[in-house]
């Protein structure tokens, strides 16, 4: 069955007027489908890299959006009148509360009730009617999941021994314990039940990252495995590696996060980094042979939906095709898009705003072009479509070349040249349309425009942790990377390297600095050849180990983002108060503790 939407806001939909009629039908038809048959993703499935760009580009042009699907099939978490009304009524505070909530009853009679509680209101309920009525019809979040303590956790892995200062040591320790407090174990309810949770099933337990994530999240994980190898915990990163690779298998793709909302979109695709890691630490060569057609389904979600043509070349970008707000920032992304006028233009704002969610750097300037095409611009110039991202090219780079060696393994010669060629491809695309010798760095592209973004952002070196440059270039890179650094400006900050330069008030500009983007640049620096970009490197993760101790020395809290300027205090800005756990953070500072322990002393202490 298809669903049309003309609207930014679907008040009826054909399917709830069914609901009414025949409530069997519409519970078969939103029902979870078997996991065989579930692939929630755009409406194309390209098999050349040029007929899909083609269609990606015309979606921001197009008068003709009414093709766009919903980002799930439910009309409680993902669209329709009933989020609509409950959402903008603001009975909580955060946005993502009621789409986390458990139905009563199943989805069809959850709708009738609905339509009987608006109908008996004369469809203008009060807030506090309305909150009365989801209390009586929904379950608080965070009640299908209980505690869950690893079973292979250890208090004192072995590479605290590595880490000199006694104080840093003893963080370390600490930040270790917060594997069991970030812990969670679905209820058995959850797969018996699956139709009355947004809240995806997975095989095993998991690590969140904490605050308002209650669930799993994609990019998020890899810093958090890179801690919970480093304290030994193989099993655990292993069952969550599993849980990734099920999502796969029964949606095509992973999404954003655990969530049925999430399905729409994916985040920058780190599972094959992932498995990686876990081989370096485990040597477990039959786990990461029995992935391959995993990893092989992911490779080919991106190339199928997120490359564009730019200049005889492909590249990769964020993209979404599914319509509405985010349902988990619905209020704030509805009130935004009235900003625009016309439905076509709240549409393609929505989908921008959910292609920047994917990116996982939620918002930033970065995504924004003006009317002149600079990124000097707000919220409603949010144009992530048309921007090529450096770090998703490096990352499918580095996945491909991944992909070529481990076929390798199997004597799969074919596979091998195929995803050889393929890294190769991109390299040359990358060099071509992404690396700027005057400049000394890679930089974000704007295919709107057809011309390069030449504003400081940490990813523009994320190339340098992905090793996405040629053998043998590594000296000129070094000298043109530290060159540009210096004339950036952006060493000049006493709590890090900030994501941006630019004062927005988006939590991903300045002056806040997030744990992913500081561990790549930091990881990546020390890879070069250059003695002076290793100081550089040692010095940076001094400025921000500096600024994550002091603050959990005075909050004994671990933060998702900092200040570059306030060196002690968490960072601010967004659409959410500032979240404590925290993941990435955690698995950030722990990988950065082993590598530098032996130097790193605790300053301020």
């Amino acid at each position: 069955m298809t669903i049309t939407v003309n609207s930014a806001v679907v008040y009826l939909s054909i399917i709830q007027i069914l609901v009414i009629i025949n409530l069997d039908f519409v519970s078969s038809v939103f029902i979870l489908p078997h996991p065989s048959t579930t692939h929630y993703n755009v409406k194309q499935n390209n098999s050349t890299l040029k007929s899909s760009s083609s269609v990606i580009l015309n979606i921001s042009e197009s008068s003709d959006y009414s093709n766009l699907e919903p980002q799930c099939p439910s009309q409680i978490y993902c669209y329709g009148n009933l989020l609509h009304t409950v959402q903008m009524a603001s009975i909580y505070s955060d946005s993502k509360t009621f789409v986390d909530m458990k139905m009563h009853a199943s989805e069809a009679e959850t709708l009738v009730k609905f339509n009987a509680f608006m109908s008996e209101h004369s469809q203008q309920p009060s807030k506090g009617q309305i909150k009365e009525w989801v209390e009586n019809n929904f379950t608080p979040r965070g009640n299908e999941f209980v505690d869950w303590v690893p079973g292979d956790w250890k208090r004192e892995p072995k590479f605290l021994n590595s880490i000199k200062d006694n104080a840093l040591r003893e963080w370390a320790s600490d930040l270790n314990s917060f594997w069991i407090k970030l812990g969670r174990k679905m209820k058995d309810d959850v797969k018996l039940n699956e139709n009355l949770y947004s809240l995806i099933h997975v095989p095993n337990p998991l690590i969140v990252p904490g605050g308002r994530f209650l669930e799993i999240y994609y990019w998020d994980s890899y810093w958090i495995l890179r801690g919970l190898l480093h304290c030994e915990m193989y099993q655990t990163t292993k069952g969550i590696l599993e849980n990734f690779r099920s999502m796969l298998n029964r949606f095509g793709h992973i999404p954003n996060g655990g969530r049925v909302y999430y399905l729409g979109r994916s985040q920058p695709p780190l599972l094959t980094l992932m498995i990686k890691s876990y081989y370096d630490f485990t040597q477990d060569q039959e786990f990461v042979l029995n992935s391959l057609d995993d990893l092989e389904k992911e490779f080919q979600f991106f190339m199928d939906l997120h490359t564009v043509e730019v200049n005889g070349t492909k590249l990769f970008r964020y993209i979404d095709n599914t319509f509405g707000p985010r349902p988990e920032s619905y209020r704030e992304d509805y009130l935004s898009a009235q900003a625009f006028t016309s439905d076509e233009e709240k549409e393609n704002f929505y989908s921008e705003m959910k292609a920047g969610a994917e990116s996982g750097m939620d918002f930033t300037s970065r995504w924004f072009i003006a009317r002149d095409g600079s990124n000097k611009g707000k919220l409603t110039d949010i144009k992530t479509r048309s921007i090529i991202p450096v770090e998703l090219n490096a990352i499918m780079y580095r996945n491909a070349m991944l992909l070529s060696e481990w076929f390798g393994w199997q004597k799969n010669e074919i596979k091998v040249k195929y995803y050889k060629d393929t890294a190769d491809a991109i390299l040359n695309a990358m060099n071509q349309i992404l690396w700027h010798d005057d400049i000394g760095t890679w930089l974000d592209f704007d295919i709107l425009n057809n011309r390069r973004r030449n504003y400081f952002s940490s990813s523009n070196l994320s190339p340098l942790w992905l090793k996405a440059y040629k053998n043998g270039d590594e000296n000129y890179i070094s000298f043109k990377i530290l060159d540009y650094i210096k004339n950036s400006g952006a060493d000049e900050y006493p709590g890090g390297i900030p994501n941006t330069l630019e004062h927005t008030g988006e939590q991903w500009d300045f002056p806040n600095v997030w744990a992913p983007l500081q561990h790549m640049i930091i990881i990546g620096l020390s890879q070069l050849p250059n003695q002076e970009a290793r100081e550089m490197a040692f010095n940076w993760t001094v400025k921000y180990i500096r600024n994550n101790f002091l603050t959990y020395r005075d909050t004994t809290a671990m933060f998702e983002k900092y200040s570059v300027t306030e060196v002690g205090s968490g960072g601010g800005g967004g659409e959410y108060e500032i979240q404590l756990g925290f993941g990435w953070s955690n698995g950030a500072v722990l990988d950065l503790l082993e590598k530098y322990g032996d130097k790193l002393v605790a300053i301020g202490k």
